[in-house]
């Protein structure tokens, strides 16, 4: 019986929240064929799963794998963390659909972010975009089109209104990409171009987003002018404004504990809970460290981003308005104190690499704004940069409390928000679904059946992802079979690029990508839905 697996004695947890139970259960060619006392079966390859957990395969939502998979299809940081479907596409930061020449800028701008891919593949549309991932790599992908693609597709990289027919223009594009499998239209609010757009142009470009059914995916803005007194409450109103006016459902992004508001999740989440009230579909992810990740061109301000590429390199090379650049550079909203280097175009470099921008700085002598505009000139705006961990007493203690109470809530699920290119890592890329796992483990709380809903139906049912996400008669055979009390994760900030352990077997459309716990090197994986 060629490609049929029976998996008999499993501990059963089928993704819909429901109570777990002792199972059997068979995978013919892509599908789950049969659930349930299956003695009289037979199968090609039999895994005696007593004692261990057998779930859906986990679903990422929020991953800048966009470049990375062309060059390295099986990534085995997510395989064995459980992970069998990423989501693409994320802060209004990807690459289609994009026109060659546009296409080619906007890498160079983001490869501080995603690397740029050494693979020779093309593609202008969604469509072409997506089939690069079509059984070429070891996950699914799913895209969300990104709101960058919008704007520089019809009035470039330039801080002007998008309105009249230039308006029309990028509803038109989000009408065929979501046509050709897009998911959900994605923003960046604290991102470029994306920042230049106004809440109207969200409202008129998400009232596209509304009528394919797909959700309005938001970091949200950080940049606002003039500025705000609470950036965080003051962009989660506008994203749920957005939503409120197109009527699209809303999915806040990587929207976690974070130092500053460790002591009102309830204050600041009220307007979600509001919302939910009045019957809006409003859903967030959070990912369990206490900070970032990014590229070095975040931290410069909205005027410097004029242009692109080109245009940034000859303003830090000139000179011309150094002493502003430095100055606001610093009191960015988000400031890259503490920011440690996690990534350069030109390869490791002991002498930068994994050092700080404070110490860097004072290695130099110049301030923290200056060291940033001396790296992004060496590397051709090419940097990327790992936040600091906030430093206080109690600090993993109170985090990892406000994680689970977050996902307590029933409106949350897990975003690792992995950037695979870093030369040093952020542990989330490497730990974040065991991490989750392990905190809940030695919490008690919340229960297993719920902790997997939250990673794998909830996600598949928000991002309409048909047929995954749940362990049915029917469903596509994405599964992972794993010890409850052995998957766990060993990324630390110290030590950011360590494998999770755990994962004993994990299928992606019926076919093994990791067999007692090591990756195959398969490549099943398929671009959805």
């Amino acid at each position: 019986m060629t490609g049929t697996v029976l998996i008999r004695n499993a501990k059963l947890v089928d993704g819909t929240g429901a109570p777990e139970r002792t199972s059997d259960l068979l995978i013919i060619g892509d599908r789950i064929a049969a659930i349930g006392d299956l003695a009289g079966a037979e199968a090609a390859h039999v895994v005696d799963a007593a004692g261990r957990v057998l779930s859906p395969g986990f679903i990422d939502t929020h991953v800048h794998t966009d470049m990375t998979l062309l060059d390295e299809p099986v990534h085995a940081c997510f395989l064995q963390q459980g992970v069998t479907t990423v989501i693409q596409g994320q802060d209004g930061l990807s690459y289609a659909p994009l026109s060659p020449d546009v296409l080619a800028m906007y890498r160079r701008y983001l490869a501080g972010l995603n690397g740029n891919a050494r693979s020779d593949a093309t593609w202008s549309s969604v469509a072409e975009y997506r089939a690069c991932f079509d059984r070429t790599v070891s996950m699914n992908t799913a895209y969300c089109v990104p709101h960058a693609a919008a704007r520089l597709e019809t009035v470039g990289f330039h801080d002007v209104p998008l309105d009249g027919d230039a308006l029309a223009e990028a509803r038109r594009l989000l009408e065929v990409a979501f046509e050709e499998g897009a998911v959900g239209f994605s923003t960046g609010l604290s991102y470029f171009p994306n920042t230049y757009g106004p809440t109207d142009e969200h409202v008129a470009l998400c009232e596209v987003a509304a009528a394919a059914g797909r959700p309005y995916v938001t970091h949200v803005r950080s940049v606002f002018d003039p500025p705000v007194d609470d950036w965080l409450a003051e962009g989660l109103a506008e994203a749920l404004e957005i939503g409120r006016r197109s009527g699209a459902a809303v999915h806040v992004s990587h929207f976690g504990p974070k130092p500053w508001r460790y002591d009102r999740p309830e204050t600041l989440l009220a307007p979600v809970d509001r919302a939910h009230d009045e019957g809006r579909a409003v859903t967030l992810e959070l990912y369990p460290y206490p900070s970032g990740n990014t590229f070095l061109l975040i931290y410069l301000p909205p005027w410097a981003h004029e242009g692109g590429p080109d245009a940034i390199l000859d303003l830090v090379r000139s000179g011309r308005e150094r002493e502003r650049l430095v100055r606001e550079i610093e009191t960015n909203s988000i400031p890259p104190f503490g920011t440690t280097i996690a990534y350069l175009g030109t390869g490791p470099d002991p002498e930068i690499l994994g050092r700080t921008l404070d110490d860097l700085a004072a290695s130099w002598d110049v301030p923290v704004g200056e060291a940033v505009l001396r790296l992004l000139e060496r590397e051709d705006l090419v940097v990327g940069g790992r936040e600091a961990p906030p430093s206080f007493p109690n600090r993993d203690a109170l985090f990892h409390e406000q994680v689970l109470q977050l996902l307590e809530r029933g409106d949350y699920m897990i975003g690792s928000d992995g950037i695979p290119v870093a030369q040093h890592p952020h542990p989330r890329t490497f730990g974040s679904f065991p991490k989750v796992i392990r905190l809940a483990r030695e919490a008690g709380r919340p229960d297993l059946p719920a902790l997997v809903h939250a990673m794998t139906g909830f996600p598949a049912r928000t991002f309409g992802l048909r047929d995954r996400g749940e362990l049915r008669v029917g469903a596509f055979a994405d599964l992972a079979l794993w010890h409850e009390d052995r998957l766990t994760d060993h990324a630390s900030y110290d030590d950011p690029a360590r494998l999770s352990t755990g994962i004993d077997d994990l299928w992606v459309n019926g076919e093994a990508v990791v067999q007692d716990g090591t990756p195959t090197a398969a490549r099943p994986g398929r671009a959805v839905p």
